[in-house]
């Protein structure tokens, strides 16, 4: 997904050998995530210049908020605070970083007053 979001349309060969510059995969590998995305709705293909041409259904942002409420539900159980109470207490959090979870939480705050 990340790549057909940074180049807004692909075809599974430029997608194939954008991840290749990265890490090793084979080619029907590609060819079966993209056709799994596909089903799932979150690509849409067409064909042209006999190649099908696969764009996104749905922004960066739907598709995470929608990964992380399903990680939530499954892993605890609807309840984002052990998941955000984790990641705090996580020594790889630069001061940044909490500084960003501090912000946000003081936003959603003030939304919901």
């Amino acid at each position: 997904m990340k790549v057909v979001w940074q180049l807004d349309t692909a075809t599974v060969r430029q997608v194939y050998e954008t991840m290749l510059e990265r890490r090793k995969i084979a080619y029907t590998t590609v060819m079966t995530m993209m056709n799994i995305l596909e089903q799932k709705g979150h690509l849409k293909k067409r064909y042209e210049d006999r190649a099908y041409i696969y764009q996104p259904t749905k922004s960066q942002k739907q598709v995470v908020r929608s990964m992380v409420r399903d990680f939530v539900n499954r892993v605890f159980n609807g309840s984002a605070e052990p998941l955000v109470a984790h990641l705090v207490e996580d020594r790889r959090l630069s001061e940044s970083d909490l500084e960003e979870i501090r912000k946000t939480i003081k936003a959603a705050r003030k939304s919901k007053e």
